[in-house]
């Protein structure tokens, strides 16, 4: 018998927690579920996939209640002291209420979870290298998926995999996620940065890493949509904050690197922070392109950027 592991997360962590990077410690409690036939037929023993099911993370800082969630270690440019209390971080089903409502919600299914995979980088432009991937659900066929915005959407609208909740589905595969920031620095006003998002969806995103010349290179791709996408500075973010900028249909494709022009990934010698490049496109490889045609001359360099450009 086959089993996968399903995590049930308690709806308020008691205990500090960081996040950075997508790196997460978190108490857990997990039970085994069985496999149907039909669900192991959709494994192909590659990579690491992971669903989780009724997931809920709420968490906030409250020194009098013992839960303390700030960010410290940062100065500004005049070497003050810069902490931030992380007042709510909260991800929940849909209909959360700006985190009031904490209930589970899935993030992937079986046949198309979050995935950890290394690549072959002779499939994607990367010759003798092994590429780490860290994957979100894939997109689909249109016939298949769901219209990413619309959180009603019916199957056969759109490319998202991810199924927004409905009356025979209460979960869904599309969380609220938020957070409220205050922060504090030395001799100035409290100032705060709250952003909710309902019904999110990030089918298509993924990291891959890989080395290149001692360095760290990257391609980053970010897929990010949602119904209603709402950011203020009010004192306590809710329903009752009337200072707020509110985006509907929201959509947000972000493309940082790729096989040609990576994104650099580095620390500074100098004040030890993490510094981010992408070095400007070889002109040596623009010169094997033909300036009028924009063919490639032929040439192992002239055709990388002709495949780049295309």
């Amino acid at each position: 018998m086959s089993y996968q592991w399903r995590s049930i997360f308690p709806s308020i962590i008691q205990n500090a927690a960081f996040i950075a990077l997508g790196a997460i410690a978190l108490p857990v409690h997990s039970e085994l579920a069985a496999l149907s036939d039909n669900d192991l037929s959709e494994v192909d023993g590659a990579g690491i996939g992971f669903v989780m099911e009724d997931f809920a993370f709420s968490h906030g800082n409250d020194s009098s209640q013992g839960n303390v969630f700030r960010i410290t270690g940062i100065t500004d440019s005049d070497g003050n002291p810069v902490n931030i209390n992380v007042n709510q971080m909260y991800i929940a089903r849909a209909g959360s209420e700006y985190g009031d409502v904490i209930e589970g919600v899935n993030l992937g299914r079986l046949d198309n979870p979050y995935e950890i995979d290394l690549l072959d980088g002779n499939d994607i432009g990367l010759p003798g290298k092994g590429v780490l991937e860290i994957a979100a659900p894939r997109m689909v066929d249109s016939t298949l998926g769901y219209d990413c915005l619309d959180p009603s959407a019916a199957q056969g609208s759109g490319t998202c995999a991810s199924r927004p909740a409905s009356v025979d589905f209460e979960a869904g595969e599309r969380p609220d996620i938020g957070f409220e920031l205050e922060v504090n620095v030395a001799g100035q006003a409290q100032t705060h940065l709250n952003m909710h998002a309902h019904s999110a969806v990030f089918d298509g995103s993924y990291l891959r890493l890989w080395g290149e010349d001692s360095r760290m290179a990257a391609e980053y791709r970010l897929n990010f949509y949602t119904p209603a996408l709402e950011i203020s500075t009010c004192a306590v973010a809710s329903s009752a904050c009337t200072s707020k900028i509110k985006m509907s249909d929201f959509k947000l494709e972000l493309a940082l690197g790729n096989t040609f022009q990576p994104l650099y990934i580095g620390v500074d010698n100098t004040t030890g922070g993490f510094s981010f490049q992408i070095d400007q496109m070889t002109t040596n490889y623009l010169a094997n392109i033909d300036p009028v045609s924009g063919a490639s001359d032929g040439s192992a360099q002239g055709d990388i950027a002709y495949a780049f450009y295309e």
